[in-house]
């Protein structure tokens, strides 16, 4: 695992992307040259009042610049992420990153890049990194569930869309764009809601392919402390001896196989 910082970073540009979602990129001294594509940030209110930190997944990574680019959902009036929305150019925000386990990626292996909601951001950054490093080949397809597809046209050549309302691309899920286009690949690299995830790792179990999982939860401290992100695993943690994997911590990535849905 990568080392961390805490540092007051600088926004350096935030625009709205789509109904409540936000892209905001950051000017950091050392969190983004030591990121990778999975990870993410935690970022911390300027509001005293508010304690805790708002964990948010890196859709790119410059780690050259020392720039990163968060794109994120407002979650409510009021909330850390309404006054993150809130920034413009030049303000400051304290920062801890980067945090978690990120993807590794099978080289060699033919990869789909599903996102599904909010989970599509980190997929950017991962066909990003993937395509600069020639590691495999790979398919993105991405859910949404209406006409707004935020991010899609980055994608590319490469990406593939199913909506809930049929809208754009295949009508339904992630899954249902996969057998209309008739795709296929040997590995699942994977970011989204848990009915998504869930649906994943049962279609990688049937077709015996190897699948990663990246799960988004609520998290408080973000660095495997308080354990208020817990989720049911195969295994016994060792940090505390029970069945159960913290996110921020072990993951947010994991082997589909080592966690129950």
């Amino acid at each position: 695992m990568s080392e961390k910082f805490q540092e007051n970073v600088t926004v350096l540009k935030q625009q709205c992307i789509g109904k409540d979602i936000y892209d905001m990129t950051i000017q950091t001294k050392h969190i983004a040259g030591h990121a990778k594509a999975g990870q993410f940030v935690s970022l911390y209110s300027n509001d005293a009042s508010k304690l805790l930190p708002r964990p948010i997944s890196l859709c790119g990574i410059d780690a050259e610049a020392g720039t990163l680019r968060l794109v994120y959902r407002v979650t409510g009036e009021g909330t850390g992420t309404e006054e993150f929305s809130r920034l413009k150019a030049g303000d400051t925000i304290r920062v801890l990153g980067p945090l978690g386990n990120g993807f590794t990626v099978e080289p060699g292996k033919k990869a789909f890049l599903i996102g599904g909601g909010i989970g599509i951001p980190p997929m950017l950054e991962l066909a990003k990194s993937i395509k600069a490093a020639g590691t495999c080949e790979f398919v993105s397809v991405m859910g949404y569930r209406d006409a707004q597809t935020f991010l899609l046209d980055e994608f590319k050549e490469q990406g593939y869309v199913a909506t809930e309302d049929g809208s754009v691309g295949a009508k339904g899920n992630v899954l249902d764009a996969m057998k209309e286009y008739k795709l296929n690949a040997d590995v699942i690299y994977a970011c989204g809601p848990t009915p998504m995830l869930r649906a994943l790792k049962a279609y990688a179990a049937e077709q015996g392919m190897t699948c990663y999982i990246s799960m988004e939860e609520r998290m408080a401290c973000g660095i495997g402390a308080c354990l208020a992100c817990v989720c049911d695993s195969k295994e016994k943690d060792a940090h505390s001896n029970v069945k159960n994997k913290r996110i921020c911590k072990e993951g947010p990535v994991f082997l589909a196989e080592e966690v129950d849905l």
